[in-house]
């Protein structure tokens, strides 16, 4: 019985040391990731101030590098079974506080330099300290890094850039966030919303159409008026929603088939493909030699020197393609939708009153729908609108024209 009880309490304090020994480790990893994220705003925020393009693009790059590191110590966390923490720093890092002494963003540098040395410090202690072998491994891994930021902080100090091409999965990250930062607060559509706002345009005013035009051939006579109505509006979905849907897979099939075309002229003569392709950048302005070791570096992957090429001939990336069901499903429903507003007053009334209601929330439709256009141009809402109502009620007074000349014939 001594024996037992000698044996559960040594199991309960391994389990208790064991414990205690991942809380450490979780929580010098969770500093590390504070110390990394911290690093990031810091440099990002300074890579905004800089004006000198080549020091902010390395300065974009120190900042990459440093979310790449948090991410790694984040990964690491969650393996552990703990959530990622939450950043308590400022979003413009140190950079705020340091940018603002005096000395200006000079001294702000050599701060930073300062702080990578004892970065590099502190992580090869912890290499000796955390007996984690995966915590190590990342720990390596940022140590080499951190070493090259020291040298790429003296270099911008002392006016020297050092060349520091990114990894094709930063550069993407950084173009990205790039775009992001240039497009935020700009209003952008999503390509179904141009699909979306041209079906209910097509579907109201070609019902607006109809009902005009057979209610000034009927007198307003709402059975007839409903039938036609109803009718063109089933027809009107399913011919906007096929059309979108074959258009976009055309578009598609399209690019596919270049593509193969590309990746086949590659296979048979790459020197002439990339002799093709330089061209194409001389004629943008790159000289000859530019060209020709711009295309080098694409070449090294034949099937990013087909994209390219397709791209160039296309104008089209695979990314800017449609998808044929998102564009058939927003095409037809938003076609039924405004082909369904003209028809709505005769369910509850005939003759004249109907056929004025009927102009009144069409025309009031058509100008909702010509202002929703100015979320994918650069027209005014007002302008787009008046100009949609406009037409709308020449289209509607020309068929209601016809239809009476038609009902007298």
């Amino acid at each position: 019985m001594r024996d037992h009880w000698t044996t559960a309490n040594e199991i309960d304090m391994l389990t208790t040391m064991k414990s205690k020994d991942t809380e450490r480790l979780i929580e010098a990893l969770a500093s590390n990731w504070q110390a990394e994220m911290r690093g990031y705003h810091t440099y990002n925020t300074l890579s905004h101030q800089e004006a000198e393009p080549h020091r902010r693009r390395t300065l974009r790059n120190l900042a990459l590098a440093e979310k790449h590191h948090a991410d790694l110590w984040a990964a690491r966390i969650t393996e552990l079974g703990e959530p990622v923490p939450e950043y308590d720093g400022s979003e413009f890092g140190e950079a705020g506080s340091l940018a603002n002494r005096i000395g200006g963003q000079g001294l702000a540098l050599r701060r930073l330099e300062l702080e990578e040395s004892r970065d590099i410090a502190r992580y090869g202690k912890q290499i000796e300290d955390l007996g984690d072998e995966a915590s190590t491994a990342i720990l390596k891994e940022v140590l080499a890094d951190e070493a090259d930021h020291y040298i790429t902080l003296g270099g911008l100090i002392r006016h020297h850039l050092p060349a520091e091409p990114l990894a094709p999965e930063l550069a993407k990250h950084a173009l990205d966030e790039l775009v992001a930062t240039r497009e935020e607060g700009q209003p952008k559509a999503a390509s179904w919303i141009g699909d979306a706002i041209y079906g209910v345009n097509d579907g109201l005013g070609a019902i607006f159409g109809i009902v005009s035009g057979v209610s000034g051939a009927t007198l307003g006579n709402a059975h007839f008026v409903l039938i036609a109505g109803l009718a063109g509006m089933i027809a009107s979905a399913l011919s906007m929603g096929s059309g979108a849907y074959l258009a976009a897979k055309s578009q598609r099939e399209i690019y596919e088939a270049e593509f193969a075309r590309e990746r086949e002229a590659v296979e048979y003569n790459e020197a002439e493909a990339r002799e093709l392709l330089s061209l194409t950048y001389q004629v943008r302005g790159l000289s000859a030699e530019d060209a020709d070791h711009f295309v080098g570096h694409i070449a090294e992957r034949k099937e990013q020197l087909v994209e390219a090429l397709a791209r160039e001939r296309l104008h089209i990336s695979e990314e800017g393609l449609s998808n044929p069901w998102v564009s058939a499903t927003s095409g037809a429903l938003s076609t039924a939708v405004g082909a369904f507003i003209p028809v709505v007053p005769f369910f509850f009334m005939a003759g004249l009153p109907a056929i004025i209601v009927a102009a009144i929330i069409s025309l009031i439709a058509h100008f909702a729908v010509g202002a929703a256009k100015s979320l994918i141009t650069i027209r005014s809402w007002w302008s787009s609108g008046l100009e949609m109502t406009a037409v709308g009620a020449i289209e509607g007074v020309v068929t209601y024209v016809i239809g009476i000349g038609i009902g007298r014939m």
